[in-house]
């Protein structure tokens, strides 16, 4: 199989679809990996170092999109690549479908085979593609939060952990899952007073055996967030729902009753944002204020580390790469019901339920349509 990389063209993004080492195991198994030019230097790897384990060079992104049968990804694919995508290519990388229905029309009309890294499953109900973005993702919401605290952030003037006789800052992370657990794993580390709150009483049991009494857990259910939200200094975001966008659980108000200078993170935003006043932002300007509290939506967060990102991020997709270009599309899915909940769009038609009923189409059980 020809498997093509383009270089990835959202604003701030260095990450990369797959590295050398990836690269090598795939020409290994008798594949030729076509990588854009350039398309590996902001992680830190040149054209040579793609030559040199068996990928060809292409100067263009048409020419990456024409000569492959499946393209990898980092981000969503956006306007101008749109058009690049050929009738039954596949395209596997990260979509979130279900915020953007002019992209979703997009991969719709070009008929290709979209598989989205964040709606693989495995055999714990996790979702392993996802995982490894969203560990750094969450350790990476704490640092921002911490520096955008600081005052030419335009953040309250404090430091996550204090100091001596001087109080920590109050940290609280909504959502026990990936992103919570490894937020709190940060805002522990720096000191701050931490808590989690989730809906599940059994994430609440777990995240207490693993950090014990250096956070404060409690049920989203039996209580009224927006006293907590009020009194602390930064809040993270961290709700997903797989393939669906996330809820608006701090309203508004919530928002409006924070300390001037408080911040929020909301690492929900590539899901639409879990914040009523949550909009995506870039690494180029992260920032925005809504009632004196900072807010802070960048969609890419792990795009500014993008050499551990797309390490973590290879480990993870390599072996579904694999096991597309060894046997083929057809197979893979069929024979791998894990790799089939990854797919989200199939030669016109939606195949995940929570998109469709997000975007309004109607929803096609894949098995029935598969050819």
């Amino acid at each position: 199989m020809n498997i093509g990389v383009p270089t990835e063209i959202k604003s701030q993004e260095a990450r990369v679809g797959l590295t050398p080492d990836s690269v090598r195991v795939l020409v290994d198994n008798g594949h030729k990996v076509i990588i854009q030019d350039k398309a590996g230097l902001g992680t830190g790897f040149d054209n040579s170092d793609y030559q040199n384990s068996g990928a060809d060079i292409a100067y263009t992104p048409e020419d990456v999109y024409t000569n492959s049968d499946m393209i990898v990804k980092v981000k969503e694919p956006l306007s101008s690549e749109l058009s690049l995508i050929q009738e039954n290519q596949i395209v596997f990388t990260y979509f979130h479908l279900s915020t953007s229905s002019k992209l979703t029309a997009g991969l719709i009309n070009s008929k290709s085979i979209c598989i989205a890294y964040e709606t693989v499953t495995n055999d714990r109900g996790q979702l392993p593609l996802l995982i490894p973005m969203s560990e750094v993702a969450g350790r990476m919401s704490v640092q921002a939060g911490a520096h955008v605290l600081e005052k030419p952030q335009l953040g309250r003037g404090i430091l996550l952990g204090g100091v001596a006789s001087i109080p920590p800052a109050k940290v609280l992370i909504l959502g026990g899952g990936t992103v919570g657990e490894n937020a709190a794993i940060i805002a522990i580390g720096m000191q701050a007073e931490v808590i989690i709150m989730d809906k599940s009483d059994e994430k609440l049991k777990e995240l207490y055996r693993k950090f014990g009494t250096d956070i404060v857990t409690l049920n989203s259910n039996n209580i009224d967030i927006g006293d907590y939200i009020k009194d602390c200094d930064l809040l993270i975001g961290a709700v997903l729902i797989p393939g669906a966008n996330a809820p608006k659980i701090v309203s508004r108000q919530m928002i409006s009753s924070m300390k001037k200078g408080s911040v929020v993170v909301d690492v929900a935003i590539d899901q639409g944002g879990c914040f009523e006043t949550s909009t995506p932002t870039t690494h180029q300007n992260p920032t925005y204020l809504v009632d004196g509290v900072v807010h802070y939506c960048v969609a890419n967060i792990p795009g500014a580390v993008p050499l551990t990102s797309t390490l973590a991020l290879n480990k993870a997709t390599l072996p579904f790469v694999l096991k597309l270009a060894n046997q083929g599309y057809k197979d893979a899915l069929l024979n791998d019901k894990h790799l089939l909940a990854g797919l989200n769009v199939y030669k016109g038609k939606i195949t995940y339920d929570a998109i469709a009923e997000s975007l309004g189409y109607e929803s096609v059980d894949p098995l029935t349509i598969i050819n």
